[in-house]
């Protein structure tokens, strides 16, 4: 990437990935992404659990109806966990964390996806937290934010149209009531 705009504008969600496996190194830095996200008073609430075995990357997709599929597929993924007790920001804390590794795989040219775990069913209405808890073997006072998957991108999907952006969702000094509201 040239900028960090540019990034930006061309990170998407990618739910299909090749068989070729990550670089122990960009996995690494990955990981060191998420060590170095800002937390609420730097408490760092958030753990990570690192999945690479395909029999659990497929139980794992299976952790609520549509949308977690690609975990199956994807090469690595990242559940993204903090400590309740630690932090009364733990979503917070732990969605930077996340975030910033998105970012770190984009810069390495990898894709990501986020599959949204935290206050998501199965289909038998068994919350997906408590799935992906029991099936990690993750203490209960951890909640269950997110998995996120990486590979390298098998799909290609168009940049961010800076020209589509909602400015009309941004207000100036003061929340200003818009036509379209």
């Amino acid at each position: 990437m040239h900028s960090f705009h540019d990034l930006l504008l061309n990170r998407r969600s990618i739910r299909k990935y090749t068989s070729e496996p990550i670089a122990p190194e960009d996995v690494k830095l990955i990981l060191e992404a998420a060590l170095t996200s800002p937390s609420s008073k730097s408490q760092r609430s958030w753990q990570f659990v690192v999945v690479e075995d395909p029999e659990m990357l497929t139980q794992l997709g299976q952790c609520k109806p549509n949308y977690a599929t690609s975990v199956a597929k994807a090469p690595l993924a990242v559940v993204v966990i903090a400590d309740m007790t630690k932090s009364d920001a733990w979503i917070e804390d732990a969605s930077v964390a996340a975030i910033i590794m998105q970012l770190q795989a984009a810069d390495l040219g990898l894709g990501s996806c986020w599959v949204e775990v935290h206050n998501r069913f199965r289909d038998d209405n068994e919350p997906s937290e408590d799935y992906v808890r029991q099936l990690l073997d993750i203490p209960e006072k951890f909640g269950v934010l997110c998995i996120v998957t990486f590979g390298h991108k098998d799909e290609q999907r168009r940049p961010i149209d800076p020209a589509r952006l909602e400015w009309e969702k941004v207000h100036i000094g003061k929340w200003q009531q818009k036509q379209a509201e």
